[in-house]
C-alpha cells in the first residue's frame, strides 16, 4: 500500500473526496482554497447553512455541563427540551420523540415499534411491511430491507434483507401518471393497488405502510398527487395497518411546512421519521415521532419500548438540534423556505422548462428535483454510458456550485437526475447563482453528448465494467466520483 493511500475508509478506495478546510453560511471553502455555493446542502442537511456560533455555543455549553449519559437511568434537559419543542401542542396527534443517532436507525426503530405495537395489540401474525418502489429509507439492514434502491440492495439480496416485504408502484406522477388521466384518477389507482396488496399478502398479516411523503434522492423530490395520502391512510385504518411516514430528508421545514405532509390534507401518521435538517449537521441525530395511539397501545402493555442504543438522546447532538430548531422558529425559515420556493420553481421551470434533455421539475419548498431525459417526446432515459446526471454535477462543481446527483431515476437501473436543496436561508442572490450556475453545468454536460455512442467516456465510474456495461452486482451510488481513467 503506497504511503499517500489514506488511512481512513473513503467511500471509494480508488479516489479521494475533496478536503474541506472551513465552511461558513451556504459555502464551503475547500483546502485549495476554493469555495464553493452548497446548493443541496450536503444531502438536504444544513438547514441554517454552516458554522453557526449558536448553534457551536449551544454544543460547547452542553458539553460543559454533561457530554453522555446512557438513557437506560438517565435523561437530561437538552433531550427533554428537544422533544417538547418538537411536539409542543400535540401536532397531528404525534406524542412522544424516540431520538437516535442517524436516519437508518430512526426507520429501524420505526419498523420495531410498529412490530411491538401489534404484538402488544394481540396480533402477533402482522409481520409484514409494504413499501414503495423507488424509495431509500437508510442502510441498515432494517432499512434497507423496506427500500428499493436496487443499486444499494443487490449485495445483500438473499444474505441479509429481510425477506418480509414488498413494493407498489411509486407515486411518481411523470412517469407512472396514465395520459388522459386527471391527477384525482391516478391518486386514487396507487390507493386502490395499495388495498390489493394489502389483501394480496392477508391484510391482518400486514404491520406498517412506509413511504417518503416527498420522493428523496432515489427518483429525485417526487411529489404525491392530490389526495394520495389521504387515500392511503383511509385504507391503512380499513385494515388496522399502521402508516410509516420517511421525513428524513423531506421533514423539518425542507418543504416549506414543518412537517412535509402538513400540505396532503387528513394524514395523521402513526410514525414520522426526522433526521438530517433535524441537526442542521451540526451533530448526528435522528428520530421517531410517535403517536398517542401507538404510544397508549405500549403503555397499557409492557410500558416500554423494547430497543435502545448506547447514543440514543445524546445530549450534545440533543442540545445542537435543539439550538437549530430554535433558530428556524425565531427567523421563520420554514415560511422563508416556502417564499423562496416559490421562486426557485418558477426559475427553474423559466430556465429550464423547455430544455431539450430536462423531462420533468418538481419537488416542494426548497427541495427541487431536476429530471434528465434523452429525448422529452418519449421519456426515454439516457443510455447509462452517458452519465449525464454525473457530469451536471461535476460541471456545477467545477463552477463552484454543489447539487446532489442521482442514477437509475427511472427504473432503478436508467435515469438521471439532480437536486437543488441548500439551506433553508441561503441567500435570494446566492439562490439566483444555484439556478445560474446550474444552466452553465448543464450546457456543459449537453455540449458533451458529442462524443459517439458506443464509445468510452474519458472515465470510468464504480458501478460500470469497462466501456460503460454495468456491472452485474450494480454496486451504485447516488453520488458516485470518478475512479480512473481507462
Amino acid at each position: 500500500m503506497p504511503d499517500h493511500d489514506p488511512r481512513l475508509m473513503h467511500r471509494s478506495l480508488l479516489d479521494r473526496p475533496l478536503e474541506v478546510s472551513s465552511a461558513s453560511g451556504s459555502y464551503l471553502t475547500l483546502a485549495s482554497g476554493r469555495r464553493i455555493l452548497d446548493g443541496c446542502a450536503g444531502a438536504a442537511v444544513a438547514a441554517i447553512g454552516h458554522g453557526n456560533a449558536e448553534v457551536q455555543a449551544a454544543v460547547v455549553a452542553q458539553m460543559s455541563r454533561v457530554s453522555y449519559v446512557h438513557t437506560m437511568a438517565y435523561t437530561t434537559d437538552s433531550a427533554e427540551r428537544l422533544a417538547d419543542a418538537l411536539l409542543r401542542d400535540r401536532p397531528h396527534g404525534l406524542s412522544k420523540a424516540y431520538l437516535v443517532g442517524s436516519g437508518s436507525e430512526a426507520m429501524d426503530s420505526a419498523l420495531k415499534l410498529a412490530r411491538q405495537f401489534h404484538v402488544e395489540n394481540g396480533q402477533p401474525e402482522r409481520k409484514h411491511f409494504v413499501a414503495r418502489q423507488q424509495a431509500y429509507h437508510g442502510n441498515t439492514i432494517g432499512a434497507m430491507s423496506v427500500s428499493s434502491n436496487l443499486a444499494r440492495k443487490v449485495p445483500y439480496n438473499g444474505a441479509l434483507l429481510l425477506d418480509n416485504v414488498s413494493f407498489v408502484d411509486a407515486a411518481y406522477g411523470y412517469r407512472g401518471q396514465w395520459e388522459g388521466e386527471t391527477e384525482d384518477e391516478y391518486a386514487a389507482r396507487l390507493v386502490a393497488q395499495l388495498q390489493d396488496e394489502f389483501r394480496r399478502v392477508g391484510p391482518d398479516t400486514v404491520a406498517a405502510f412506509i413511504a417518503e411523503t416527498v420522493g428523496g434522492a432515489t427518483a429525485g423530490c417526487i411529489t404525491p398527487p392530490r389526495g394520495y395520502l389521504e387515500g392511503v391512510r383511509r385504507v391503512c385504518d380499513e385494515h388496522g395497518v399502521l402508516l410509516i411516514l420517511d421525513e428524513i430528508m423531506c421533514g423539518s421545514g425542507r418543504t416549506g411546512t414543518y412537517f412535509a405532509f402538513e400540505q396532503d390534507g387528513d394524514v395523521r401518521p402513526d410514525l414520522v421519521t426526522l433526521g438530517k435538517g433535524l441537526g442542521g449537521g451540526y451533530a448526528p441525530i435522528a428520530g421517531v415521532l410517535a403517536h398517542q395511539r401507538v404510544v397508549e397501545t405500549l403503555r397499557k402493555g409492557t410500558a416500554s419500548f423494547n430497543h435502545g442504543h448506547t447514543y440514543q438522546a445524546h445530549p450534545v447532538s440533543c442540545a445542537a438540534a435543539l439550538a437549530v430548531l430554535q433558530i428556524i422558529e425565531r427567523e421563520g425559515l420554514v415560511a422563508e423556505c416556502a417564499r423562496k420556493g416559490a421562486w426557485l420553481e418558477s426559475e427553474l421551470r423559466r430556465v429550464f422548462g423547455s430544455e431539450k434533455h430536462v423531462g420533468d421539475i418538481r419537488g416542494r419548498g426548497l427541495f427541487w428535483g431536476v429530471e434528465f431525459v434523452a429525448d422529452r417526446a418519449s421519456k426515454e432515459p439516457f443510455p447509462l454510458e452517458k452519465l449525464f446526471g454525473i457530469r451536471v454535477q461535476e460541471r456545477a462543481l467545477e463552477l463552484g456550485l454543489a447539487v446532489y446527483p442521482g442514477r437509475g431515476t427511472a427504473d432503478g437501473v436508467k435515469g438521471d437526475h439532480v437536486l437543488v436543496s441548500p439551506p433553508l436561508n441561503i441567500s435570494d442572490e446566492d439562490l439566483q447563482t444555484v439556478v445560474t450556475v446550474l444552466k452553465q453545468a448543464y450546457d456543459q454536460a449537453v455540449k458533451g453528448l458529442s462524443w459517439v455512442d458506443g464509445k468510452c467516456p474519458e472515465k470510468q465510474y464504480w458501478w460500470h465494467e469497462p466501456c460503460g456495461t454495468l456491472n452485474g452486482g450494480l454496486y451504485g451510488s447516488h453520488h458516485a466520483r470518478p475512479q480512473r481513467k481507462h
